[in-house]
Formats: C-alpha cells, sequence, structure tokens
C-alpha cells in the first residue's frame, strides 16, 4: 500500500492525471507498444531452446516478420537461408513458423506422415468458404482421397486425347468474340484474357458442355471473387465480413447454386442425358462404405476442381504470354516448330501432336521454375519433428513451410537460374538443370496414397505441382492445357513488350498464389 500511495503523490502521476483522456489513452498505449517490443527484444536476446532452428529477428510481437514475408516471400526465403542456412523459424501472425529449403527440405514436409504432419488444420480456413462444406479439407483425409479417386476418372489417356480439340476450339473462338482482340492489332491486359481462357477450357474439357454452356464472363468473375477468398489474412480473418470475404461467400453461394440446379435439371432428363462428364460420373459415384455421393458434395468437389487449377494455370499462362512478349524471337521459335514438324497448313491440334513439341513443352516447365504459383506450401506439426542431418526438432508448437521454388532458382542445380530459357531443358544447354546433366531424375517409385499410383519422390529441386500425397492429381491436365493454349496463341499471333524492350512486370503476392501485378499490357499482331 505504502508504495502506491507514495506513486500515487509522485509529481509525474500528479501531471498524468490533469491530462485529458484521449492523450493519457494515446500515452498509455504508446507504453504498452514500447513495453512490449523491448520485451519482446530481450525475449530474442536470451539464451533458447537449442534444439529449436533459429528465430529470425523481428521487432513487434505477433506480427512478427508478416509484413516483409508478405511483400516478398521469394526474396525473404533466400535473405534468409543466406543467414541461417536451410532450416530456420520467423513469426507469422503470432504463429513459429518453421521453413525447410532445398531437395532434403522438400522432402521433409511435402512427403511427412500423416502422424507427423497434416493439410488439413493449415488449409481448412481457407478453403472450405471457398469450396464448400464436407469436401477437401473440410472432411477426413481418407474422404479426400476417396475423392481424388473419383476425379481420376476425368485424367486418363483417353480424356486427354479429347480435351486437345475441345481446347483448341475454345481458344480459337474466344479470340474471335473478344473485344480486346478485334483489331489486326492492339494493346491487351493479358492476365484478366487469361483468367478467362483458362476457365472457359477447364469448364469444358473437365467438366463437359452443359456446365460450359452454363459458363459466361460474369461466372468467371464469380471464379475470380473465389480466388481471392485465399489471400493471407484470411487465415485469421476468414470469418471477417471483409469486402473480399463477402464477394467470396456471394460467389460460393451462386456458383454452387449453378451446379446444384445442373443436377436437378439433369436427373430430370433421365435416360435423354446422354453425355458422360464429371459431374455425370460424382452423381453416380459411392463411398467405400456404401454412402452415395450427396448433392452438394457434387456441387463443392466440381467447384474444388475447376478452382484447384484455375489459379495456377491462369497466373502461368499470364507469365508465358508476358515472357513471350518479352522475347519475340522465342514466341517465333514456337511457330516455326509447329511450321516444321506439324506442316505449313498447321492442321488442327491433336493430342499426339504434343509430344512432337519439345520446345513448347519446355516454355511451360521454365515458366513454371520461375514463377511458381504457390510460394508457400504449410503443414500443421502434430508430433515433434527431428529435422534429419541436424540437431534441431520441430515442435508441435510450429508450422512447417516448404517452398520448392526457392530450390527451383538456386544455381547449385539451375546455372544462371535468374534467366528465363526455354532451351535449358535440352540436355546439350549450357544452363541445363544439372539434375538433367548428371541424368539424375526424380525417384520414380511409385506410391498408392488411397487415389491411384503417385510418384513417391519428393527430394527434387523442381517441384512445381508439389509432392506426396497432396501432390496436385491435375499437373498432366495442366501441362497439356498450357501446352495447347500456347501453341494455339502462336498460330494466332506475334506479341512484344508495349514499348518494345524486354522489361518484366512484378510479381503481386497478395494472395497465396503468386500472379503477375496488373494491368500487364502486351501489344499483339495478328500474323497473315
Amino acid at each position: 500500500m505504502g508504495l502506491i500511495q507514495e506513486l500515487a503523490g509522485h509529481p509525474l502521476t500528479q501531471q498524468f492525471q490533469t491530462l485529458g483522456l484521449g492523450t493519457q489513452v494515446a500515452i498509455g498505449f504508446t507504453t504498452f507498444i514500447v513495453l512490449s517490443v523491448v520485451l519482446n527484444v530481450i525475449g530474442q536476446l536470451l539464451p533458447t531452446n537449442s534444439n529449436e532452428p533459429p528465430l529470425v529477428f523481428h521487432w513487434f510481437p505477433f506480427i512478427g516478420s508478416t509484413v516483409t514475408y508478405g511483400m516478398d516471400p521469394p526474396t525473404f526465403f533466400k535473405e534468409n537461408r543466406a543467414k541461417f542456412g536451410d532450416v530456420f523459424t520467423f513469426v507469422l501472425l503470432g504463429k513459429k513458423t518453421t521453413v525447410a529449403m532445398g531437395p532434403s527440405g522438400n522432402d521433409f514436409v511435402l512427403n511427412g506422415k500423416l502422424k507427423d504432419v497434416c493439410a488439413e488444420e493449415i488449409y481448412t480456413v481457407l478453403t472450405t468458404p471457398v469450396f464448400g462444406k464436407d469436401v477437401v479439407y473440410d472432411c477426413p483425409n481418407a474422404k479426400l482421397m476417396e475423392q481424388k479417386k473419383f476425379m481420376k476418372i476425368a485424367l486418363t489417356t483417353e480424356a486427354f486425347r479429347s480435351y486437345v480439340p475441345i481446347i483448341s476450339h475454345e481458344v480459337t473462338d474466344y479470340f474471335k468474340r473478344c473485344a480486346d482482340f478485334k483489331g489486326k492489332s492492339g494493346v491487351v491486359d493479358i492476365p484478366k484474357r487469361m483468367a478467362e481462357i483458362t476457365i472457359f477450357t477447364a469448364s469444358h474439357a473437365l467438366q463437359g458442355s452443359i456446365i460450359r454452356n452454363k459458363f459466361d464472363v460474369s461466372l468467371a468473375a464469380l471464379y475470380h471473387d473465389l480466388d481471392m477468398g485465399f489471400t493471407p489474412v484470411n487465415f485469421m480473418l476468414h470469418w471477417a465480413p471483409l469486402p473480399w470475404n463477402r464477394k467470396r461467400d456471394h460467389a460460393q453461394r451462386t456458383v454452387a447454386k449453378t451446379y446444384m440446379d445442373t443436377i436437378v435439371e439433369r436427373r430430370a432428363m433421365g435416360d435423354a442425358d446422354k453425355e458422360l462428364d464429371m459431374m455425370k460420373h460424382l452423381m453416380n459415384s459411392t463411398y467405400k462404405n456404401g454412402t452415395k455421393v450427396p448433392d452438394h458434395e457434387v456441387a463443392h468437389m466440381m467447384i474444388a476442381l475447376l478452382m484447384a487449377g484455375q489459379h495456377s494455370s491462369s497466373s502461368t499462362s499470364s507469365w508465358i504470354m508476358l515472357r513471350l512478349a518479352q522475347y519475340p524471337h522465342i514466341m517465333e521459335e514456337l511457330y516455326q516448330e509447329q511450321v516444321k514438324v506439324l506442316g505449313a497448313d498447321l492442321p488442327p491440334l491433336k493430342y499426339e501432336d504434343l509430344a512432337k513439341l519439345p520446345l513448347n513443352q519446355a516454355i511451360i516447365k521454365e515458366t513454371l521454375r520461375l514463377h511458381a504459383p504457390i510460394h508457400s506450401i504449410m503443414r500443421a506439426v502434430k508430433s515433434p519433428m527431428p529435422v534429419p542431418g541436424t540437431k534441431y526438432v520441430i515442435p508441435t508448437s510450429h508450422t512447417l513451410l516448404a517452398a520448392p521454388g526457392v530450390s527451383a532458382s538456386d544455381p547449385a542445380y539451375f546455372p544462371n537460374p535468374d534467366a528465363w530459357d526455354p532451351h535449358r531443358w535440352e540436355v546439350d544447354s549450357p544452363n541445363a538443370p544439372t539434375i538433367i546433366r548428371n541424368a539424375v531424375v526424380e525417384d520414380e517409385e511409385k506410391i498408392d496414397y488411397g487415389y491411384g499410383l503417385v510418384s513417391k519422390g519428393s527430394a527434387s529441386p523442381y517441384l512445381p505441382f508439389g509432392a506426396g500425397r497432396h501432390r496436385c492429381i491435375g499437373e498432366h491436365f495442366a501441362n497439356l492445357q498450357l501446352q495447347t493454349i500456347v501453341a494455339e496463341t502462336v498460330r494466332h499471333y506475334k506479341f512484344r513488350n508495349v514499348d518494345g524492350g524486354n522489361t518484366l512486370i512484378g510479381t503481386d503476392y497478395a494472395s497465396l498464389f503468386s500472379r503477375p501485378l496488373e494491368p500487364a499490357n502486351i501489344h499483339y499482331e495478328e500474323r497473315d
């Protein structure tokens, strides 16, 4: 009591009491912030558990390194890798997040066992409001594996053979009807156009003509609103009535209703509905326990099927077109490759033609190498995880993070790594990846996580589609879609930068999925 009375009578205390309420609150808040920063810095300087990876220094508690990470994740990873090595920890929105770099780090995170790591716990707050209930990460992992198995019927060689003419027609038809491509030449904001092309081609190929006929520009815009639900702040504020969340929720309800109404229409058609597509397959599918797939799950899986590849294919196709505008001679090489291999009359593309166009394939590989759509792949830690070859043990209070895009631009594996060089994928190229030059290929051991055999290999510097049980099942479709879009585009147009130079637009990291900053205008010219 004596101390309290003494403080109450202190001149500074008396002076503080004479201040206005707003000033008192401001001083109190500032004092709280200063004390928090001081205690946070002292806490980082004190000895810590030596079994935990080094912590990236940060001034503010909770915020940690969130801002510097969010502004440019690849640069953040590379700078801290140079300081700390392949394994380090940073604070992301109050959560300690441990990054594991390089091929061994990719393997450590992406090939983790179910008892050790969990993707569902991390991503459900983002995916469930976008896809809907009871699918993907809003269900047990065993059910997700069954859902993946249902969808694999759309990813067979026979199916791919039918997709190429569908995609080709969609691309050429889009160029004919899009107002931005009406003239013999002009300027176009290419990411907007590629977003529409990718969703029209994917909806028709993967989901059939009945669904495609319901898609127009407005429905494509709804998918864009769904995509913005993946903004990183939604790890914390997925529930908040923020503008993008309101748009996300409206889009999810609208798109889901479109699918649900279509299911009802098709059931009413009975035997008159002859089309065999993904929706019909899901409508007739049954889980192992004998339960038929409910209509709302069919609708939500249809959203997930399109969304799972839409953001990455849209981003990658945009980067390809921007790179071709940056290097018009490569675009001309692509055109001449088709003329030489397929004939000067350029007959309609067939599935078998794509394998005859190695540069066309290399364009996709090289763009995915430098412009990985997903810069961070996260897992919740479910049991303490020793890091092989180190003294570190990752506790369950941490999140694990892999960044395969960093190893894909590592000079140890890719000479002259910052150069966009499609020819590097040729064995005799001076920039050929060491994994090719040394004939070291991805581990071809296969494993079945419950949806069919996939490559088990994850200790690779180049993993554009992830690895492990959550490896993207649509990677072969994405390659086919992108190769077909590129092949058709170079048949129609020549691109160059608007200023005639070879500068490249920057990257937007506002979403979890990196994409070109918009607007990203290029100049196009019709071929004769």
